[in-house]
């Protein structure tokens, strides 16, 4: 079933008719779309992962907790990898990452992107070859560029002329002749939140392509010789589902391609799409396959070498989200129940904003499901919050649930494995969920829950 096929069961709510258009039938409906793969609701009406019941996650690990499908995230990997065979595929460690991640997507083939020093030593402590990897960021010190070096990282992204100039300097002492990309501002405004488009020209990434110190840049690192330049990199957003910004987009990076050709002879072999490619949240959202994906990204290169008179570089892609983001949910319980006389009733769990920032910070849409049972109850319009001193602590902003929600009930949000875990944090003092990973029935730890030892750890006063 296709999401748009399964109606506006998580839709924004001014996609939604009245609560009495919809049926307990489809409250406990599961919309494959939004789930990891081996998700069902079992005969007792509980939500089960690889044939694991929420409640017996719950049970050993407590909520909230993030739920990470092995087999679903490694069947992505092998999605992408097949899709892309000639191609690289670099898994954008800022999506995810923790050590077991890190050794999943090296093990199904792929490449690994970071952008901090604590992404590289994560990295690196996993096992991950450096050459896989390529190095992002628009600051990087020259701490993280000199253990890039040392450790033999297959290509850094250069960002800034002060970063030219600062890796140039490290390379020189060392004598060695790092591989690089330039990150090339393009200036094509993603269909996205203001925050994560990233390819137009009033923001903190890459060189301007319009002002012209996209080329500059280049120019630059093949005149000085220290640097080797292997090609240019383009992201124009996260969350993309409209293939008519890349086609844009490797439109000119292309044409500087043939620029730099024809003013300094030198054809660049490499060529990086970026990532951002979108997932379902909601049954709104109806996200290309990989292979779909593919094909796109070749026709739009193709046709634009051709025009160009250029050699088909080669190719490569940095998925994050689309690879980590449905393959987790996050189980929380439900702590309070609270009716606003028929205007609205806010279910409180126990996590929120410090482990998912999105809705508050993009005014993203998610979906929830009554996890530890089904109901036979009518649809409740319901908002799920969490326990945060904020009136914008919104898990869920609209959602139907059972009207016989109640505390202790398990409440299950899929799509959370991209930028949640990540960007968690411990406002209000509250410690971090853990990250358990599910395969064969059999559940195991892989980023044990933070407790306050850990917070007061930290607290030297």
């Amino acid at each position: 079933m296709r999401a748009h096929e399964a109606g506006a069961l998580h839709a924004d709510i001014s996609h939604q008719g009245p609560a009495w258009l919809r049926t307990p039938a489809d409250v406990n409906a599961l919309v494959p779309a939004l789930w990891p793969r081996s998700v069902t609701r079992g005969a007792d009406g509980a939500v089960a992962v690889a044939g694991l019941s929420v409640r017996d996650i719950a049970a050993e690990f407590g909520t909230p907790v993030y739920v990470l499908d092995e087999a679903d995230l490694r069947s992505r990997c092998r999605d992408f990898r097949a899709a892309f065979p000639t191609e690289d595929v670099y898994y954008a460690g800022k999506a995810f990452l923790c050590r077991a991640v890190v050794r999943m997507i090296a093990e199904e083939g792929l490449h690994l992107d970071v952008c901090t020093g604590g992404e590289l030593a994560t990295a690196l402590s996993a096992g991950m070859p450096p050459e896989r990897m390529g190095f992002h960021g628009n600051n990087k010190s020259v701490a993280e560029l000199s253990r890039a070096l040392d450790a033999g990282v297959g290509r850094i992204i250069v960002d800034s002329f002060t970063e030219i100039d600062r890796l140039t300097a490290l390379a020189r002492e060392r004598g060695v002749r790092p591989r690089v990309l330039v990150r090339v501002t393009v200036g094509v405004e993603a269909h996205t939140h203001e925050f994560i488009a990233t390819a137009h020209e009033d923001q903190k990434f890459g060189f301007s392509l319009a002002g012209g110190a996209a080329a500059t840049a280049a120019f630059k690192i093949l005149d000085e010789g220290v640097l080797e330049l292997r090609g240019l990199h383009s992201h124009i957003g996260s969350q993309i589902f409209d293939a008519s910004g890349f086609e844009v987009s490797a439109r000119r990076v292309l044409a500087l391609q043939a620029q730099i050709r024809d003013a300094r002879g030198v054809e660049l072999p490499e060529l990086d799409l970026g990532g951002g490619f979108g997932i379902a949240y909601t049954t709104q959202d109806d996200p290309a396959n990989p292979q779909d994906l593919a094909k796109r990204l070749r026709k739009i290169v193709d046709s634009e070498c051709a025009a160009e008179n250029l050699a088909v570089p080669h190719l490569s892609i940095e998925p994050g989200r689309a690879i980590v983001g449905p393959a987790v949910f996050t189980l929380y319980e439900v702590g309070t129940v609270k009716d606003l006389d028929g205007l609205r009733t806010y279910v409180s769990v126990d996590g929120g904003m410090s482990d998912n920032i999105r809705t508050a910070l993009y005014d993203a849409s998610y979906s929830a499901t009554l996890a530890s049972r089904a109901s036979t109850a009518q649809p409740l319009l319901a908002r799920v919050v969490g326990k945060h001193c904020e009136s914008g602590d919104i898990v869920v902003k609209d959602e139907f649930l059972p009207a016989d929600v109640q505390p202790g009930d398990l409440v299950a949000v899929p799509g959370t494995g991209a930028y949640c875990r990540s960007m968690a944090s411990n406002y209000n003092h509250v410690p971090r969920p853990p990250v358990v990973a599910v395969r064969d029935g059999q559940a195991r730890l892989i980023v044990r829950r933070e407790t306050e030892d850990d917070l007061l750890a930290l607290d030297v006063g």
